[in-house]
């Protein structure tokens, strides 16, 4: 049993995984590093200091890593007002917060951009606290993101909802089951082999299925 909601934020909460694959293009493209769009997708939901090792090589890391993450940050911001929230993001985590559990939001993203992602969902009244890559020192799929969305609230166990394998991935590895969203782009059967308990096709389906979910009530 959970008491506490953990939310990620890109790719679950509003619709932002597509443009941070361009964004991530754009920013490769300067180094003259030209990487299929697919493959950068695939990759979303980890933080830059994952991303970037994991679709080039430790050496890329070593000599382009900060400037790769810069110019990503310099890349998404214009695409930014753009994103929109996923239909249901905001009735979800109200609906969540009726069942009695804290809500937390554990976004791998860069600060200035979650607080933009805040005021999208109309989450600031409903969140009891939230993380960013600012408050860790490795980002999802390492544990660490989800561990600190634990510790920043009063819980003894927590619930993850997210929309890729990596946030599962994380979560598993901090003893946290996941329940997923589509909405990032990814299937069923790679949500369910990442460690997702359940998996729903939208944020409205996963809200109307609460009840068959470990987000029916929390344990108080």
């Amino acid at each position: 049993m959970a008491d506490t909601a953990i939310f990620d934020v890109d790719g679950t909460l509003v619709d932002t995984n597509y443009q941070h694959a361009l964004a991530w293009y754009r920013s490769f493209r300067r180094f003259d590093i030209v990487l299929p769009i697919w493959r950068i997708h695939r990759a979303i939901g980890m933080g830059g200091d994952q991303l970037v090792p994991s679709l080039t090589d430790d050496s890329v890391e070593r000599a382009h890593g900060d400037d790769l993450r810069a110019a990503w940050a310099e890349e998404f911001e214009p695409l930014i007002d753009e994103v929109r929230p996923f239909d249901g993001a905001h009735d979800l985590l109200l609906e969540v917060k009726k069942r009695g559990f804290q809500v937390v939001l554990a976004s791998s993203g860069k600060s200035d951009h979650v607080e933009h992602f805040l005021d999208l969902v109309e989450a600031r009244d409903i969140a009891d606290a939230w993380t960013t890559s600012d408050d860790v020192t490795a980002s999802k799929p390492a544990p660490e993101l989800v561990q600190t969305a634990l510790a920043r609230v009063s819980g003894t166990g927590g619930i993850m909802i997210g929309d890729s394998p990596w946030d599962a991935v994380a979560a598993g590895d901090a003893g946290v089951d996941t329940v997923a969203v589509r909405t990032g782009g990814f299937s069923v059967d790679e949500l369910h082999d990442a460690g997702a308990v359940r998996v729903f096709d939208s944020l409205r389906d996963l809200v109307d299925g609460l009840d068959g979910t470990p987000l029916a009530r929390a344990d108080t």
